[in-house]
C-alpha cells in the first residue's frame, strides 16, 4: 500500500468514525426508556419497548464498528496494516476503502461465512 493510499484511507476512516459517532448519539437517544408517566396505550408501550431493544442492539453494533475503525486508524502506519489476519496476504486496497476496518481478505472472509 502506498503512502498516498494510506493517507486517503486515514481520511476515510476519520470520516467514518465521525459518522458512526453521530449514529451512536442517535441510537443512545432512541434507546432511552419509555417513562411510565407517558399516557400511551399498552400496545404502543410494547412497541416502544421492542424498538428500544432494536436500538440498543444497533447501538452495540455501532460502538463495535467505531472501536474497529479507531484501531485501524491507530495501526494504519504499521507495516502489518492491511495484511489479512488469517493468511497474512495483503488485503486489496479496494476492500480496505470499502471496509477500512477489515481484518480479513475476501477469500478468508468468505471461508469463514
Amino acid at each position: 500500500m502506498t503512502k498516498d493510499e494510506r493517507e486517503q484511507l486515514a481520511g476515510l476512516i476519520r470520516d467514518r468514525i465521525d459518522a458512526v459517532t453521530g449514529d451512536i448519539d442517535a441510537f443512545k437517544a432512541a434507546s432511552m426508556p419509555v417513562s411510565p408517566d407517558n399516557a400511551i396505550g399498552r400496545l404502543t408501550r410494547m412497541a416502544a419497548i421492542d424498538s428500544k431493544g432494536i436500538n440498543e442492539a444497533a447501538l452495540a453494533k455501532a460502538r463495535a464498528t467505531r472501536a474497529r475503525l479507531e484501531k485501524a486508524l491507530r495501526t494504519i502506519d504499521s507495516e502489518d496494516f492491511g495484511l489479512c489476519r488469517d493468511c497474512e496476504e495483503p488485503i486489496a486496497v479496494a476492500r480496505l476503502m470499502a471496509m477500512p476496518e477489515a481484518a480479513l481478505c475476501v477469500a478468508c472472509a468468505t471461508r469463514r461465512e
